[in-house]
């Protein structure tokens, strides 16, 4: 497997590819990169040339590794990866986009539900119906935990200021 380190980025001649969420993209990122989500990868890159020269990226490593491996079971031959990812780069100094700083949709759930449940119990010592706000946090906090889907998160998501545009397209890239 091949890497460049964050203090060659400059040099770098091919195509950067970002596989962080587009929530991430959309927070900060290398200004040549390009925004391919790893759960899209498969199907956005499934009509590019497999021998174009490929720089994957993410954060820290980890899931532009496992773009490496799905790309390289898919054939492309020419790909790299940048070492230690987004913070090497901070860490090196190299130019970062910070377009807007976003609190992560997780932390954004535990600040509603705890919120919420203050206001429940709270509200609660003046008129015991607050209680139902706490069942209904309580219950939905369960529910998600149980099957991994939270009602809240998804919620969240839509509000404008977690709006992220679309960041993955083919628009202008070769079949191959």
């Amino acid at each position: 497997m091949r890497t460049i380190t964050a203090d060659r980025i400059g040099e770098w001649k091919g195509r950067i590819i970002d596989v962080r969420s587009e929530h991430e993209f959309a927070g900060e990122r290398l200004p040549r990169a390009e925004c391919v989500p790893l759960a899209k990868l498969t199907d956005v890159t499934r009509g590019w040339r497999r021998d174009e020269l490929l720089l994957l990226m993410c954060k820290s490593g980890v899931r532009s590794r496992q773009a490496f491996d799905e790309m390289t079971a898919a054939g492309f031959t020419q790909i790299v990866m940048l070492a230690g990812g987004l913070e090497a780069c901070k860490k090196a100094g190299v130019d970062v986009v910070v377009v807007r700083k976003t609190i992560p949709i997780i932390r954004q759930v535990m600040i509603t539900a705890g919120g919420l449940l203050l206001i429940g119990l709270l509200g609660g010592l003046y008129a015991p119906g607050f209680h139902v706000i706490d069942w209904i946090v309580a219950c939905g906090l369960l529910f998600a935990g149980l099957t991994g889907y939270c009602p809240m998160a998804r919620l969240l998501e839509m509000m404008p200021w977690n709006k992220t545009p679309s960041c993955c397209g083919t628009e202008g890239r070769q079949e191959g």
